[in-house]
């Protein structure tokens, strides 16, 4: 019936809208995947930065977390122009930004111009995942916005793939400028397909239409979120729960590789692509879990549950060299459960709080790595290091409490988790 619906509010057949939807999602996940491609780019061009700036770790590792905090930091804005002008605009915006960014890293000419267009680029691609949410809310039924976010989530990683092997590839062949020139010609391109193909809902123009709400209505808003009955449970689960997957796959996975084991540098970059190919495979399966179980809390539960047990695991037992790879893939797809979670939270938000709802529940997954990335390099910082050939090595004890800390405290979250609510649409039909 809605697809009828839908299909008609469109002016064309049920078969048009079915295509028009398919591209409006490619659409969407295209933009997601360059925001992954910049999380994930310094970490490959990181050594050609520091030799052509002179950095030092410090510095480097500025240019590189920037991007995050600036992400994290206009989430609230953005919810609230997301509310207020409706998602479409706040993906056609933020895009242009990202290529301004995208330029002025290119061309910078000293390490302050990188550090400032790297916090370009994180404002613009923070809507990236929050406007493109809000789109299928308006545009999709309850019960298929948890496949979406897989979906989205999931294939959208794909462009952190990207951010490996392809650009070292070609970084060497042009140098890591041209690849970044290639990408802002790319966000280019995906804006007009954004232009073309996306369609904002219903309910997303008659707010933009109307923009009934004051500004004061809009900061009232945020607060209204924070008093919905069961966000802070969930908020708390999502605070812990991908944050701890960003302090392994994005801090001390590959250390933990190379001090522990002796994996050398090729070989360990293939199992981190297992492992974050682990991840994205676990986004597709959980997407549409909450279906399966009518339920948004039992799949977010199982996930949780089984994740405080692998990472307890490598904190209790060593595990075998044999193994590793096998343990990280594991690890990596029970991490995936993040879809079904985002879901939970999105059901409990009105129509008209979707955008700030999405972009506070986004605040605690970025804000998240920075905490779990400073609290594991507090428990590191235990243990004395030892310089081997020139490198800070930690004893293989400071990896597993590591991994222990994070176990319990996704256990916690587990445990005041089991307070949230479960408003799932199926959960009382027949």
């Amino acid at each position: 019936m809605r697809l009828g619906q839908e299909a008609r509010r469109d002016g064309g057949s049920a078969g048009f809208f079915l295509k028009g939807s398919i591209m409006l999602v490619v659409a969407c996940i295209a933009i997601y995947m360059v925001s992954q491609f910049f999380r994930n780019s310094i970490n490959v061009i990181g050594p050609d930065l520091a030799r052509e700036y002179d950095l030092d770790a410090r510095s480097l590792s500025l240019v590189a977390s920037i991007f995050f905090l600036s992400f994290a930091v206009v989430q609230i804005p953005l919810g609230m122009a997301i509310d207020r002008y409706g998602p479409k605009i706040c993906l056609v915006v933020p895009a242009l930004v990202t290529i301004a960014g995208t330029l002025m890293f290119a061309w910078a000419r000293g390490y302050w111009e990188l550090v400032i267009a790297r916090a370009v680029i994180g404002v613009g691609c923070s809507s990236f995942l929050m406007a493109p949410l809000a789109i299928y809310a308006d545009r999709f039924p309850p019960t298929r916005f948890g496949t979406l976010v897989g979906l989205h989530v999931g294939a959208g990683s794909l462009g952190a793939i990207g951010a490996t092997a392809p650009l070292a590839w070609s970084a060497a062949a042009w140098g890591w400028r041209a690849a970044f020139l290639f990408v802002a010609v790319l966000t280019a391109l995906l804006i007009v397909l954004i232009l073309v193909f996306v369609r904002e809902g219903e309910a997303s123009r008659e707010r933009r239409l109307a923009k009934t709400e004051s500004l004061a209505d809009l900061f009232r808003g945020v607060g209204a979120v924070s008093r919905i009955e069961s966000f802070w449970p969930i908020f708390v689960m999502q605070l812990i729960s991908y944050p701890a997957f960003g302090a392994i796959v994005a801090l001390w996975s590959g250390p933990w590789l190379a001090q522990v084991y002796g994996v050398p540098l090729e070989p360990r970059g293939n199992m981190l692509l297992m492992l974050t190919v682990a991840q994205v495979v676990g986004l597709f399966v959980f997407g549409p879990a909450d279906r399966w179980f009518r339920s948004y809390k039992i799949p977010c539960l199982i996930g949780a549950t089984v994740c405080s047990a692998v990472l307890g695991l490598a904190a209790l037992v060593p595990i075998p060299a044999g193994w590793v790879l096998a343990y990280l893939i594991l690890l990596g797809f029970v991490f995936g459960f993040s879809p079904a979670l985002t879901a939970h939270g999105k059901s409990l938000f009105p129509p008209h709080l979707i955008g700030r709802g999405l972009s506070i529940m986004n605040i605690a997954a970025i804000g998240g790595v920075y905490l779990q990335q400073w609290l594991t390099g507090q428990v590191m910082d235990l243990f004395d290091p030892q310089i081997v050939n020139g490198v800070r090595t930690y004893p293989p004890e400071a990896f597993r409490w590591v991994f222990g800390v994070l176990a319990i405290e996704i256990l916690l979250g587990v445990l005041i988790y089991t307070r949230a609510r479960d408003p799932h649409p199926d959960r009382y039909s027949n």
